[in-house]
């Protein structure tokens, strides 16, 4: 006679992972056992509209048919093989994704903050080897309130006290400017120079949109200064503020785009560098590797993740939702909402502080069946998968409403 196991209550998984988690991150208190498309489900059954899509890794929604598929497909075949040898996915992968970023080559790895520890590598190879820097002292230019990671040479240039605190020594090498301030970046680069890193939108610190003209800069700038221009589009890119990369917005090709997040379907951890040939050839064998970069399994999905851009259905979703959202923050300003930011499907929403702060709002919503996160103070991010519908973001959109009402 099989054993009937219990269902555990929200609580009780919570609290069985007090003793046994490091404590480096605050959930909102829901378990999340089910989901599909833009909605999740809890342990008890209770349905939410899934308005972050895991920072953007969820792009294409929960457990989309096609990435699914493919995914399936492959662990059938082949999900490892290492570096070491070739396997017959990875080609058509990188093919295809340079080819959707209008760049050559590809470097593939896992995470983002891997990416962007690649990318800093690279840039630094090109200084020395193409550029001329003298050994050890190129630097890089990045932009106040950034978010590239939590690696430690990566918060060696974050401006976030809360993610450097605790972590030092930290890594030279690179100047921090004020973002969207091209003067400023002029006034950074010099001989030593070796990129530019900065993030089209900048997500953490609230969906910072810089002004028009802005990445048209950074780019002459660069151009003019012989350094590389580095777009972090981890989270902006691959359909979510309507165009394929943020950089599109302004017509701007970067030397090196850093992807991850969506790249990855939300099944598997996937990430790249992309940047021109001339860039990426400084690297050779033993120099910089991964065991799972452009393993079988993630390369099978990485390629269903582009195929379904290739088409640019979900850009355009993107781009068409985006205008109901900036349409119902707008009618929300002086209700609540003291300010917004967006650019396609993904805002930043700055609340009234006398109705709470991000973290109580997020709360709220989450009683009301929409999942949400804060950011800094009382400001919220809302990303929803780009497979949501006009329907459905125009209820989300209603519910904040009714919060922040019931908040006043």
């Amino acid at each position: 006679m099989t054993a009937v196991v219990p269902v555990r209550t929200s609580a009780e998984l919570i609290g069985a992972e007090e003793p046994v988690l490091a404590h480096n991150y605050h959930p909102l208190p829901v378990v999340v056992a089910r989901a599909q498309g833009a909605w999740v489900e809890d342990v008890e059954g209770r349905r939410y509209l899934d308005m972050l899509a895991g920072y953007s890794a969820l792009n294409f929604g929960h457990r989309h048919p096609a990435l699914i598929e493919a995914a399936h497909r492959q662990l059938d075949r082949l999900t490892l093989t290492s570096r070491a040898f070739h396997n017959d996915r990875l080609a058509e992968f990188a093919r295809r994704l340079a080819a959707l970023t209008g760049l050559d080559m590809v470097l593939p790895m896992n995470t983002g903050a891997e990416a962007v520890e690649s990318g800093i590598k690279v840039a630094r190879k090109w200084a020395y080897d193409v550029k001329g820097v003298p050994d050890g002292r190129a630097t890089i230019v990045v932009a106040a309130d950034n978010f590239h990671g939590r690696t430690t040479t990566i918060v060696s240039f974050s401006t976030d006290e809360v993610a450097r605190s605790g972590f030092g020594p930290f890594t030279p090498g690179f100047r921090v400017v004020p973002y969207n301030d091209l003067a400023a970046l002029e006034a950074a680069v010099d001989e030593t120079t070796a990129a530019v890193l900065i993030e089209p939108v900048q997500g953490e610190a609230g969906v910072i949109v810089p002004d028009d003209g802005y990445l048209a800069g950074v780019r002459e700038l660069t151009r003019r200064a012989g350094c590389l221009f580095v777009a972090d589009e981890i989270q902006s890119g691959l359909g979510r503020t309507g165009r394929t990369l943020a950089v599109e917005h302004e017509s701007v090709v970067p030397d090196v785009v850093l992807l991850g997040k969506a790249l990855g379907g939300g099944i598997v951890p996937v990430s790249a560098v992309v940047a021109r040939r001339e860039v990426l050839q400084v690297l050779h064998p033993g120099e910089h590797g991964s065991t799972f970069g452009g393993n079988p399994l993630a390369a099978a999905v990485g390629t269903a993740v582009v195929e379904l851009l290739e088409t640019g259905e979900f850009q355009r979703r993107a781009a068409e939702l985006g205008g109901i959202l900036r349409e119902g923050l707008e009618s929300l300003v002086g209700k609540g909402v003291v300010g917004f930011r967006s650019r396609g499907l993904w805002a930043g929403v700055d609340v009234d502080p006398a109705l709470g702060t991000g973290r109580e709002i997020s709360e709220r919503l989450m009683r009301e069946g929409i999942l949400v996160k804060d950011t800094h103070g009382s400001t919220i991010r809302l990303a929803p998968p780009l497979t949501v519908t006009a329907e459905e973001l125009q209820s989300a959109l209603h519910t904040v409403e009714k919060v922040l009402a019931r908040s006043a």
